[in-house]
């Protein structure tokens, strides 16, 4: 029994990257006792090591960035395709890094003076050659495990910016941790992006919810605008209804909306 629930814990580590101990005393329904003495046991393998409050994945078999977006492909694709119709002319939005929103580019629709405000690489190399959109990037560090730039230094030029909308991505989705993701430097311009944009559109497929990672950038009820991939749990959609938090639902290509 406690054989099988050590290998639980370690695969659920490697699945999500960094996790706090908080996190799987709940997902695994112990103590923190408990989980203290399995996590002492998975670090003497060399897998795992402690970071505060929790503990992050070493192993090799964790999936590289450039290859994340192989899983849950079509689901990613079509969240992208679905957010790219809430874009409108005279705008500035944010396009956050992540293998969700990099797609939203090629999809947005040809609209007069757009802005489009972004951390990530893969979004500034597709709209480069867009004529019609103005291009202006944030943070002066570039992590090339994310593929976004990052940097404290220029956090304060956002207060310049009125943001009209924010399209953001999670490492993992809870009612109780919000929007939570792992790097503390990302997890600073997500956080003030979030606070500053008039609309926050959260993209996250199925596989996000019931997730939380070490730091919180957002509550969940700060978002206006929830697109996935699957029918929400219950309590999700519960949550939803009483925040006022419009969902809409796409699966492979085709959009389906609800509130």
């Amino acid at each position: 029994m406690r054989e099988k629930r050590l290998q639980d814990i370690e695969e659920y580590i490697h699945s999500v990257g960094t996790v706090s101990l908080d996190e799987l005393c709940e997902h695994f329904n112990v103590s923190k006792n408990t989980i203290r003495r399995d996590i002492s046991n998975i670090l003497d393998k060399g897998t795992i090591h402690k970071v505060y409050g929790g503990v992050t994945s070493v192993s090799s078999h964790l999936i590289p960035f450039e290859n994340r977006d192989i899983t849950n492909s079509l689901e990613k694709t079509a969240i992208a395709k679905c957010a790219a119709q809430f874009v409108e002319g005279n705008e500035l939005i944010f396009i956050d890094s992540g293998t969700t929103t990099r797609s939203i580019v090629e999809y947005l629709p040809l609209v007069p003076k757009l802005t489009i405000l972004t951390n990530s690489l893969d979004i500034i190399n597709a709209a480069a050659n867009l004529e019609h959109i103005t291009l202006m990037a944030i943070g002066n560090c570039y992590k090339r495990d994310t593929k976004s730039f990052v940097g404290s230094e220029s956090l304060h030029i956002l207060d310049k910016y009125n943001i009209n909308k924010a399209f953001m991505a999670a490492t993992g989705v809870s009612t109780e941790s919000g929007l939570t993701n792992s790097d503390i430097l990302e997890y600073e311009i997500k956080k003030k992006i979030v606070d500053k944009a008039q609309q926050v559109y959260l993209l996250a497929d199925a596989s996000k919810f019931g997730r939380s990672t070490l730091l919180t950038y957002a509550p969940l009820d700060q978002v206006d605008t929830l697109i996935t991939s699957e029918p929400l749990p219950q309590q999700y959609q519960e949550y939803c209804d009483e925040h006022g938090i419009a969902v809409f639902l796409t699966e492979h290509g085709a959009d389906t909306r609800g509130i």
